[in-house]
Order: C-alpha cells, then structure tokens, then sequence
C-alpha cells in the first residue's frame, strides 16, 4: 500500500469510529466505501469485524448503566438461533438480491421517518423480541450485517437513545463475536491484516472517542434523526448502482 492509499486507510479508519461512536452502529458501511478501492473484500470484511469488537466493545461499556440483560437477552438467544440458519441459507439465497431488498426497505423507511413526525411506540413482548432475534441472527449470517433490524425495532419502541443502544449494541457485539470464530476458522486473519488492524487501531479509537463525545450532547430527537438519515445512506449503499 501506497502512502496515498495509507493515508486514504487512515481517514476512513476515523470516519468509521466515529459514525460507531456517534450513532452505535454503520461503522461499516462509512469504511468499506473507501477499503474496498484499496483492500482485498476478505481484508475488508475481516477489519470491520475485528474493530467491531473495538466499537461495539466500547459502546457496551460506556453504556453498562443502562443495560438491563434481561431486556437483551431474548435477542441474543433469537439471535444465536438465526445466525447459523442464515448462514445455511447462503447456498440458496444470492446475497445481492437480499442486501438490494434490505436497502431498499432502509431507504423507504428511512424517508418516511423522516418526513413523518415520531411515531407512537410499538408495543412488545419477550417472544416478539426473540423474534426480531431471530430475524436479525438471520440477517447476518446471510449478509454480514448484525444490526439493522435490531436497530429499526429499537427506533419503533420508541425508547430513549441510551435505551436503545443498550439494546442494539450488545446485540450486534454478539453477532461479531461469531463472525471472528467463522474468520479465524477459514483463515482470514493473516498476518498482514493484523498489521493493517494495529495501524488503523489509533485513527479508529479516536474517531469512537469523538463520536461518544458528541452523542453525549444530542437529545433524543436529534439522536432518532442522526439513526434515518445514517439507514437512509445504508440503505442507498446496498442498492447497486444501474446495470452493475
């Protein structure tokens, strides 16, 4: 790698903290739109799962006082059960068309939240919550993202912005757990990817820093703003352009 593409490393590698740090989650798709010009998808990928366990890691910290694990672990265990399922469907279903259909569904629902007022709370219970789990498990063993799902519920409980990312944080921080055991057992993690890891380590705890920083000073409104506009551009991302 040149000192361009270095440099070009670096500057995502802080832009992704500090999406992680600011809204809890998009890290990856904020790097990806960069490393993928100047990294292998197999570096990328493992990168993005190995500093997720950074960003997810430090959001669950910072945010130990509100966690309440019974309210979390429906999820995880829903999750836990929709992962492999997931990953078993990858031989029948071409990930392309489903990461086009959830990028669609984020851009309408994105849209829509934001030209609508806040919507009333959706009501809940333990097996719905297991479900969204497991829909959300599901998800990313089929795609690789471990948080979208999760995070629109969070949104539709209409929960508080701690609330929230003491649910969708710990989830998806379950979810890259798995993927690390799936990565080292095929052998992604090589040498050079760990050299680029420690090199991207410093730029990425900044930018999570600076992220946490700023999220202190939002309200919940502006929080639920920063959340669509943040799946609005997912959601975009995972829509291929005409023709590709």
């Amino acid at each position: 790698m040149d000192g361009i593409g270095l440099g070009l490393f670096l500057v995502a590698a802080f832009a992704g903290g500090f999406a992680s740090g600011l809204a809890g989650f998009a890290m990856g798709f904020v790097v990806s739109g960069i490393w993928l010009h100047i990294l292998t998808p197999i570096q990328t990928t493992t990168l993005i799962v190995g500093y997720g366990l950074l960003t997810q890691g430090y959001g669950v910290w910072k945010l130990r006082r509100a966690l309440t694990w019974q309210s979390i672990a429906p999820f995880i265990i829903g999750g836990a059960v929709g992962v492999p399922i997931g990953t078993m469907l990858l031989t029948y279903i071409n990930p392309a068309y489903l990461r086009s259909g959830v990028g669609l569904l984020l851009v309408i629902y994105g849209i829509y939240g934001l030209v609508q007022p806040k919507l009333k709370p959706v009501p809940s219970s333990v097996p719905a919550d297991a479900g969204i789990g497991f829909m959300n498990g599901m998800l990313a063993g089929l795609s690789g993202l471990p948080g979208f799902i999760i995070t629109v519920w969070c949104q539709l409980r209409g929960w508080t912005k701690d609330a929230q990312r003491a649910v969708f944080q710990p989830v998806m921080l379950a979810a890259i757990a798995v993927n690390i055991i799936s990565l080292s057992i095929v052998g992604a993690i090589t040498a050079d990817t760990l050299r680029l890891y420690l090199l991207g380590l410093p730029p990425m705890a900044a930018g999570l820093w600076v992220g946490f920083k700023l999220y202190g000073r939002l309200d919940d409104a502006a929080f639920r703003k920063v959340i669509l506009v943040l799946l609005l551009i997912s959601g975009l991302g995972l829509i291929p352009p005409h023709g590709s």
